[in-house]
């Protein structure tokens, strides 16, 4: 299997951990430039909420071999309706559909919205030129942990082992290397965290078409 770029949600992968347990506030992260956020209270306002960013960070990187910051991607999206900022300033996203318009029309990115989807159905697809946006319960990164519920997380799901049958997937927001990378989980395993739910991509994409607007 070729290699899939990683990329967290969080810049500093190895201080991730130190985020997510409150250790470190994430406007602290020392790589937050890296982001395209305009300043650390930006980064600090948005990274905890682009998990998604970071799964099409990879798809990118994966599948055009183009790197684009998480919170330009943000932006970007944002614009489509992906996330939506209340009065109070609370955020709301990824919201999937305005999200598949904004990689169509941006990347040329064939996309489709799958609800009710078992992980059976989506395994038998990794080897037929998709790859998966799942949503899972971000306690994924402790799978001896019961999730108190399924979903509320994106991970890119981008490959499988027949002879286990394991999906394999880059977690955002895993806390060591074990579990951010190529992570192996079985059918069974991922299936208590996901929520049955995600984004399904298309491999193949019209180069021509993606390039215009660069």
């Amino acid at each position: 299997m070729a290699v899939v770029p990683y990329f967290g949600q969080f810049e500093s992968r190895t201080l991730i951990a130190d985020i997510l347990s409150g250790n470190l506030h994430p406007s602290k992260d020392p790589l937050w430039q890296m982001s395209g956020a305009l300043n650390q209270d930006e980064y600090g306002m948005w990274s905890d909420h682009i998990c998604g960013m970071a799964c099409l960070k990879m798809a990118l990187a994966h599948l055009q071999n183009r790197i684009i910051p998480t919170i330009e991607l943000m932006k970007e999206c944002r614009e489509y309706g992906g996330y939506v900022v209340s009065e109070d300033g609370s955020i709301k996203g990824l919201i999937y559909r305005p999200f598949v318009a904004y990689i169509a029309e941006r990347f040329s990115l064939q996309a489709e919205v799958k609800e009710h989807t078992s992980i059976e159905e989506i395994y038998d697809l990794l080897d037929q030129g998709y790859v998966y946006i799942a949503s899972v319960h971000p306690s994924i990164r402790n799978p001896e942990v019961t999730p108190p519920k399924q979903g509320g997380h994106l991970v890119y799901v981008f490959g499988k082992d027949e002879q286990r049958r394991e999906i394999i997937f880059h977690n955002p927001s895993g806390d060591s290397q074990q579990t951010q990378e190529n992570v192996h989980l079985s059918l069974e395993d991922f299936a208590r965290y996901y929520a049955k739910r995600g984004i399904l991509i298309r491999k193949d994409y019209s180069p021509c078409i993606a390039e215009q607007g660069e």
